[in-house]
């Protein structure tokens, strides 16, 4: 591969972002899902190193002054989440584009990095209203959490706009075939 590309999908939590990009795995072979590592608590159905890699807070501060991460941010307060450097290395290294699903601010830094050989995709919920359907849906936050990531969703609905490419999942069917129209333009682009 001539240089580093990657392909970044951001938007609220309960966006779709996470299904989206195993739709787009399943497209493209020549994508590979980076795994971000957090601090938040693991949830009964997440493996570590599969969904995240689940550090303790001691840890990740470690990391952040080992210089580890491409990017990294308190998302919550005392949670936080990053991108592991080593984590699209490997990735590039099985000659193959490592695709992210991380927040607004952190896909800001890596693109201020990666700027042109990033696609940006933002997933759009439409509303506020239905994200907060679909988090109530998901049934795994504390009412401290839901409102944390609907104050968060907020901010981040406003940063939309600054995205390469915006997806509006009003419908998952319709969602995942624009995803692939961007992303397979994208990869088109690159050869």
């Amino acid at each position: 591969m001539a240089s580093k590309k990657l392909i970044i999908l951001c938007g609220p939590s309960g966006s779709g972002k996470t299904t989206i990009a195993s739709h787009l795995m399943r497209s493209f072979p020549q994508l590979a899902f980076s795994v971000s590592a957090t601090t938040r608590s693991q949830r009964n159905t997440e493996k570590h190193e599969k969904d995240y890699h689940f550090l303790t807070l001691e840890d990740f501060k470690e990391k952040i002054n080992q210089d580890a991460f491409v990017e990294y941010e308190e998302v919550y307060p005392g949670i936080y989440y990053g991108t592991l450097k080593s984590e699209l290395e490997k990735i590039w290294q099985e000659n193959k584009i490592p695709i992210l699903d991380i927040d607004v601010v952190g896909a800001t830094n890596i693109k201020k990095n990666y700027s042109p050989d990033s696609l940006t995709v933002f997933v759009h919920p439409l509303s506020l209203e239905n994200l907060k359907q679909r988090l109530h849906q998901r049934a795994t936050e504390s009412v401290e959490s839901f409102t944390n990531r609907i104050h968060k969703a907020e901010e981040e609905l406003n940063a939309a706009e600054s995205f390469d490419r915006i997806v509006y999942n009003d419908n998952l069917e319709h969602a995942v075939a624009k995803a692939n129209e961007f992303v397979n333009q994208y990869l088109q682009d690159i050869k």
